[in-house]
């Protein structure tokens, strides 16, 4: 099948374009800045700006599937408004160009909990890809566990700094987190199934988690399971400045990280892993992977 990868560049699209090849599809990969993309052997890469219409136009030709893997991760006041937009000028262009499916890797959380704004902002997105003239299929995911993931850096640096914790009350907030492997499993197979298409998915390891169980089980992987004291004090705001002084982590990204750790991401359902099999991978062994390649990617 002839597919084109939005957010290429990215943590999830930097693998999910070297697995859609090994299952033998033909990949297009639409990237903003081809110099900071080297694309496996055989990728078409096409340079464009998702809002800048017109400028990506070419990257849906011949195209029959497009996964959408775009969001934004900022704290700046604009962010929904241009998450938006781009969502907006890529179902235009790909309901003209006639692209038949469209997947997107959304996020967990229920409407009733009080969203985070970034988490409404993918809600919005995931309503704006709706409608295009093209079948959807979304996937909704809590925190990935992988390198490069903002999120399980987070948890990571965190874990590996502070042997005691004084941390906010959203550290008893109940995820459950996935692989990154269990993901990219996720995202190919559903091509396989086509009674997938027009249909939404919350996807999740076996594992239900609090925040503070996975500080505590990672920091045993790193040598060090941290004493966590959970007050109820410290505002979102506030978390994010002391996430931002513990981690290297941006202020900028820890924000709307933390502002997001206030609700239950918690999946309602396995359907799809009835529909796409595959053994979902435990915390513990997500963990150690993503730490091993963490690792080796730091030596490098």
């Amino acid at each position: 099948m002839r597919v084109l990868v939005t957010g290429a560049t990215g943590f999830v699209g930097r693998r999910l374009v070297p697995a859609l090849l090994d299952a033998g599809h033909a990949v297009t990969a639409l990237v903003r800045d081809a110099e900071r993309y080297d694309p496996p052997a055989g990728v078409r890469v096409v340079v464009g700006d998702l809002l800048a219409p017109g400028s990506f136009d070419d990257a849906f030709d011949g195209v029959e599937t497009a996964y959408y893997l775009v969001h934004s991760m900022t704290a700046r006041d604009d962010f929904a408004a241009r998450d938006r937009r781009a969502a907006e000028n890529f179902a235009r262009a790909a309901s003209a160009a006639g692209v038949d499916r469209v997947i997107y890797l959304g996020g967990l959380g229920e409407e009733r909990d009080h969203l985070s704004a970034h988490l409404r902002s993918r809600r919005e997105v995931e309503r704006v890809l709706a409608t295009g003239d093209y079948a959807l299929t979304t996937l909704r995911a809590a925190i990935i566990v992988g390198p490069r993931s903002a999120g399980f850096e987070m948890v990571v640096q965190l874990a590996s700094r502070l042997p005691v914790m004084v941390t906010p009350r959203w550290v008893r907030t109940p995820c459950q987190p996935i692989a990154v492997d269990d993901v990219i499993a996720y995202l190919v197979g559903v091509l396989d199934v086509p009674e997938t298409a027009s249909e939404t998915y919350d996807i999740g390891g076996p594992e239900v988690l609090t925040y503070a169980e996975m500080l505590r089980r990672t920091g045993r992987h790193l040598g060090r399971e941290p004493i966590i004291l959970a007050v109820p004090v410290l505002t979102p705001r506030l978390s994010a400045y002391w996430v931002g002084l513990m981690t290297d982590v941006p202020w900028s990204v820890a924000r709307p990280l933390i502002e997001g750790l206030k609700n239950p991401v918690v999946a309602r359902d396995d359907r799809l892993a009835r529909l796409v099999p595959a053994e979902r991978t435990s915390f513990d062994e997500a963990v150690r992977r993503a730490l091993a390649e963490r690792q080796e990617s730091m030596a490098a």
